[in-house]
């Protein structure tokens, strides 16, 4: 029965998404008050999220290096790029610019693979490309962020590797650890972790509209065009690139799903804690955009048989 229920709650995490933000415009008090667990919180959904691994997910990495490689030019170079291109384009201001280059510099979500499950794709190469993504993500996403954010605000390229190295690969690895030594009893808890990873990101979406609940009648819009058009841009990079390379049409649409969602809890709390309130919004706004789009390309891809994946 317990399995049931959060099995029930973490598919339909959007709903909780959308019904506390509400809650969160309206009472913003509670949500603001909680703000100093923000890392805790996400270091703790790291733990689940590496306890979850297991040593093949690192072998299969091994042995298809060159697959992962290609996934990581489109999550660290041509997804940031875009985001970049996308900031002069909409004209956007020093702290929203900041945001949308933090969220598309982010590592890869860790619901990807789920929406990689449901659309019929290569869910192991998912895995590898989140798992990748996630290792190097102290240095690319500060680093990429420097690079391409700095020209709008000053962007502290140290503190932002440490909190990374803190919040996500400490407890990643403490999470791996606790799994490979107690396989036996970590197995009968595994349900509980995704639903941990979905209260995260409820949370964190509700609590960036309670601190900008001033803003967000003015600036909704935008910031929703901009992150709809990053998205689309990362799904389409991503599958045209596995195109271009001629991986079959299951690490097409991995690679697509995986272009279009980033960790933009990490982003929201990265850009709280380093640019302020405005700069997390495209980030809180980016979770809604990318679940829609991942789980209506997933709705479509599963009614359609695909080509089993290349040996």
């Amino acid at each position: 029965m317990v399995k049931k229920i959060l099995a029930f709650y973490t598919r339909y995490f959007a709903i909780w998404v959308v019904l506390f933000g509400i809650i969160a415009y309206w009472k913003p008090g509670p949500f603001v008050r909680v703000r100093g667990g923000m890392d805790w919180f996400f270091a703790a959904t790291m733990f689940g999220i590496g306890a979850t691994l297991e040593l093949e997910d690192f072998k299969r990495i091994a042995r298809k290096p060159a697959i992962v490689l290609i996934g990581m030019c489109v999550q660290y170079a041509i997804v940031p790029l875009g985001a970049y291109a996308i900031t002069k384009i909409f004209q956007l201001e020093p702290a929203i610019t900041a945001g949308v280059i933090l969220t598309a510099s982010a590592p890869g979500a860790m619901s990807s693979g789920v929406m990689n499950y449901i659309a019929k794709a290569d869910v192991a190469y998912s895995v590898s490309l989140t798992t990748v993504s996630t290792l190097i993500a102290p240095v690319m996403t500060p680093g990429l962020t420097y690079i391409l954010a700095k020209s709008a605000l000053p962007v502290p390229f140290w503190p932002m590797l440490i909190d990374v190295l803190l919040i996500v690969i400490g407890p990643l690895l403490i999470g791996f650890g606790v799994r490979c030594y107690f396989k036996g009893k970590i197995e009968k808890v595994l349900p509980v972790f995704p639903a941990v990873s979905a209260t995260f990101i409820i949370f964190i979406c509700s609590l960036v509209i309670a601190l900008n609940k001033n803003y967000l009648a003015n600036m909704t819009g935008l910031i929703l065009a901009v992150g709809l058009v990053l998205n689309i841009f990362g799904m389409v990079a991503g599958y045209a690139v596995a195109w271009i390379f001629r991986m079959d049409v299951r690490q097409r649409r991995t690679l697509s799903i995986e272009g279009g969602m980033q960790n933009a809890g990490l982003g929201t709390v990265l850009a709280l804690e380093h640019f302020g309130e405005r700069a997390a919004m495209p980030a809180a706004i980016f979770v809604f955009i990318c679940i829609m789009t991942a789980s209506m390309a997933a709705a479509v891809w599963q009614r359609r048989p695909a080509e089993p994946v290349a040996k």
